[in-house]
């Protein structure tokens, strides 16, 4: 299971989020730098509205959500990719993740330490920015002095290494991320072996208070961060409420829908983030519905149909026939297999077809 790993400074609300996500209590949170130290793991189901539709026409009661992991990992201060604070261990910790969610502060509060001593979100992000690109120079000095003695034998690949190695560091000495720097599929594949923390895919969490989640679209905080993360890194920015979110995980579905009412704000901003992970982490979803189950199934982005089966179990993609697919709107509007059949609404699909976001599939296999 791929994982997403929760990052930021100290005190940015990042345990509180976490232990939303999950809806447990796992993560300690407080007011003083560091209450993390050991990261936390938890499995978060991924909210999808296409499911219970799905459910309903098929007439089983049974629904099985897709899910994610994630990853609260200590906090982070200048200096760590030197020792500084947690460093270590941090970095440690985010090279064991796929994808990275910062959680970045857009509120104040004279009663929650902030380690800098002031509020400023971009400057936030550039110091969590510039520990992974110094902890990368670092890492990749070392593996191209490597590489050279491998690509003095004639190592073909190991050359090419070592090329791209100096102007991935060139790049990374101005003071960018690697995943800001532009690639070739084959250069990609060459670059995937060097474990660049700079290069996992980010999303970034602007965490404001309660009383500003419903305007949060209007916070100059807010703004500033989405125009930041766009300009210089084509990434996307979502609004969260860490403490509001935390409130919501101990209520009853019902109160919570009425807390949020309240709030003047018609849905929680933990479903939208979740989902923004999911498909951060290059994950899509496909749907088997039967009398038994209705359930989610997760795949990557660009997966094929025996890919798909074996999702289910290896002796589909080992023998793996067809598959009978329909798209999810279809399914629902005709109400289920036999009438999508009848209207020619169900195609059978082949080895090369690409699993589409929201497929409803029945596999045929022999083994």
């Amino acid at each position: 299971m791929l994982r997403a790993g929760i990052v930021g400074l100290p005190n940015v609300g990042k345990s509180t989020l976490f232990n939303a996500l999950t809806r447990t209590r796992k993560a300690e949170s407080a007011n003083y730098p560091f209450c993390t130290i050991e990261p936390n793991v938890g499995i978060v189901t991924v909210p999808d509205e296409r499911l219970a539709p799905i459910a309903r026409v098929a007439g089983t009661p049974t629904l099985v959500p897709a899910v994610v992991e994630v990853v609260d990992i200590a906090g982070l201060v200048k200096g760590a990719a030197t020792g500084e604070g947690l460093g270590n261990k941090f970095l440690s910790h985010i090279r064991e993740v796929d994808a990275i969610v910062q959680v970045v502060r857009c509120f104040e509060d004279k009663d929650i330490v902030h380690v800098e001593a002031h509020l400023h979100p971009i400057a936030d992000i550039e110091t969590i920015q510039t520990e992974l690109v110094l902890a990368d120079m670092e890492s990749l000095a070392r593996q191209k002095e490597r590489l050279e003695r491998t690509a003095k034998g004639g190592d073909k690949t190991a050359k090419a290494q070592v090329e791209l190695a100096g102007r991935l560091l060139a790049h990374l000495d101005t003071g960018k991320p690697a995943l800001t720097f532009e690639m070739t599929p084959e250069e990609r594949a060459l670059a995937r072996p060097f474990f660049l923390l700079s290069m996992k895919p980010t999303l970034y969490a602007c965490n404001v208070a309660e009383s500003e989640l419903a305007t949060a679209d209007a916070n100059p905080l807010v703004a500033e961060v989405r125009q930041w993360v766009a300009t210089h890194h084509g990434a996307e920015a979502v609004t969260i409420s860490a403490r509001i979110e935390a409130e919501l995980a101990e209520l009853p579905e019902a109160e919570a829908r009425e807390y949020l009412e309240s709030l003047g704000v018609a849905e929680s901003g933990v479903g939208a983030l979740i989902r923004s992970i999911y498909h951060l982490l290059g994950l899509r979803t496909y749907f088997t519905a039967g009398e038994k189950e209705a359930r989610a199934w997760t795949i990557h982005a660009g997966d094929t149909a025996p890919k798909a089966a074996g999702v289910i179990h290896s002796d589909f993609e080992r023998g793996f026939i067809r598959a009978e697919t329909v798209g999810w709107e279809d399914f629902l509007r005709v109400g289920g297999w036999a009438p999508a059949r009848d209207k020619g609404l169900a195609r059978q699909e082949g080895k090369e077809y690409v699993v589409a976001d929201g497929d409803v599939i029945l596999f045929k296999f022999n083994v």
